[in-house]
């Protein structure tokens, strides 16, 4: 008797040309989602930053999803160590998270009329943190402004996360995604201390190719919810 496939939403696809490097989560939402969401997520490390290429199944923001924008959150235990970081329940795939990178579709309407963008926010989460609002808001990006680390292309959202503040750090990195109405998919990635993060260049894809973005990230002063 055949054992039956696993579901495409739980899915984690990982090829031999880019296992040694990045990890890459597959998710299938329902039909009657409404909400754009993560289908498909790549991580890897670049340098003192994880970059991100993050795929959504319609556009994350903009008219096309009004009130109902993109509200996806990926989290990354820097250091691989589940004792450490974010701590929910006992055998939650959560525990361990250092950072939290929120991406959520909004507008702006501080001007004349309002404006629709992309803002990402990374929070670090202290030992023992509950949820993920508990973690310092250390960076909050904004597609408008800061194109060397965020970029778009249609559903797609090209990130460069910077993990050089006071981060832990390991030789390996978990990322987990969980999407909404499912379980929580992970990976194992190379971390900060590993060659494989060491020999690589900072970089952010655009248009087709990668171009080398600027070192660092924008530090937040104030707390923004």
């Amino acid at each position: 008797m055949k054992r039956p496939l696993l579901p495409l939403a739980l899915t984690l696809l990982a090829t031999s040309a880019m296992a040694k490097d990045r990890a890459t989560l597959r998710h299938t939402p329902s039909a009657d989602e409404e909400r754009p969401v993560v289908v498909d997520a790549t991580v890897g490390p670049q340098g003192g930053d994880f970059a991100l290429r993050l795929r959504f199944q319609k556009p994350p923001f903009g008219q096309e999803c009004g009130s109902r924008c993109a509200n996806a959150t990926v989290l990354i235990d820097t250091d691989a160590n589940p004792r450490s970081g974010l701590k929910l329940s006992d055998k939650a795939p959560e525990n361990g998270a250092d950072l939290a990178i929120i991406v959520q579709g909004t507008r702006d309407m501080s001007g004349a009329s309002s404006d629709n963008y992309l803002r990402v926010k990374v929070r670090q989460l202290a030992d023992g943190a509950r949820t993920v609002d508990e973690g310092e808001l250390i960076a909050e990006l904004d597609h408008r402004r800061d194109s060397d680390r965020v970029h778009i292309e249609d559903n797609t959202v090209f990130l460069l996360i910077d993990a050089s503040n006071n981060v832990p750090s390991g030789r390996k990195a978990r990322i987990v995604y969980h999407p909404p109405g499912g379980k929580a998919l992970q990976a194992t990635i190379p971390g900060m201390l590993s060659g494989s993060a060491n020999n690589s260049k900072v970089m952010i894809f655009r248009r087709g190719g990668w171009g080398t973005a600027r070192q660092g990230g924008q530090r937040v002063g104030g707390e923004s919810k």
